[in-house]
């Protein structure tokens, strides 16, 4: 503890690089940023626009590089990605920034950064250009998290040749987000086809009763094919799931 007021005290670290040591978390205006997340738990700390202002984003964002080298948000939209990049570029000009307009994710990292590397692939699938959004997220997550990822993308069920012609791909993977909309059959497909985890993502695609994700979810839910399913729309905690397992994998190779 000594050591880091000293460093405190010299300049050589911020209080809040010195409250995530001590506690896991530093404190800002805009609420608690949960710097120790990733060390605690597998899973990068994201920051979730909605329900935020700009400001307060950003807030975090620059916490989130101060005590960890990097910052993840999600749901995004222009303002917030305005407000981020105009306060990363006054405090961490050097910095690098990746913006996913359609996934709706921003990540920023110091140029020291770096990523871990897992042995371990996760397919990311959609059944159709719609569901590219919420795939985006998981993917966004995946990478941060280490993983290669292989997109596969609009092999809905409507034509299963679509899908039966990527069963190569499919089979290669350690494990698989599938995002579907609609009645959200793709994941009990693909499910059926493999011998690795199959994380089911159902995403608001789709009208009228069961609109909006419900029949999907409650498709997938009622899968004869053994999966998980997330919530609808839930890229992130999908790629998080996907990220845990692929970490499991590559730690079982590297033993």
């Amino acid at each position: 503890m000594r050591d880091i007021l000293e460093a405190v005290a010299s300049g050589k670290l911020s209080p809040a690089a010195a409250e995530a040591r001590l506690s896991g978390y530093a404190s800002t205006d805009a609420g608690r940023f949960d710097a120790a997340r990733e060390h605690r738990r597998g899973v990068p700390e994201a920051i979730l626009a909605d329900g935020k202002t700009p400001d307060e984003t950003a807030s975090l964002a620059l916490t989130a590089l101060e005590t960890t080298g990097r910052a993840l948000v999600t749901r995004t939209d222009e303002a917030d990605v305005a407000a981020v990049c105009a306060r990363v570029e006054e405090a961490y000009p050097d910095a690098i920034v990746d913006a996913d307009d359609r996934a709706r994710t921003l990540v920023v990292r110091t140029p020291d950064h770096e990523r871990p590397s897992l042995d371990a692939t996760v397919a990311v699938v959609t059944a159709g250009t719609s569901d590219a959004a919420a795939a985006g997220e998981a993917t966004t997550v995946l990478r941060e998290m280490g993983a290669t990822v292989d997109r596969i993308e609009d092999v809905g069920v409507a034509n299963i040749d679509r899908v039966l012609d990527q069963r190569e791909a499919l089979r290669a993977a350690d494990v698989l987000v599938v995002a579907a909309g609609r009645e959200g059959a793709l994941p009990t497909v693909v499910a059926g086809m493999v011998d690795a985890p199959v994380i089911a993502l159902p995403v608001s695609v789709g009208y009228g009763f069961g609109g909006e994700g419900e029949a999907a979810l409650a498709g997938m839910l009622q899968s004869c094919s053994v999966l998980s399913v997330v919530n609808v729309d839930a890229g992130f905690v999908a790629g998080a799931q996907a990220g845990l397992i692929a970490r499991a994998v590559g730690g079982a190779r590297e033993a």
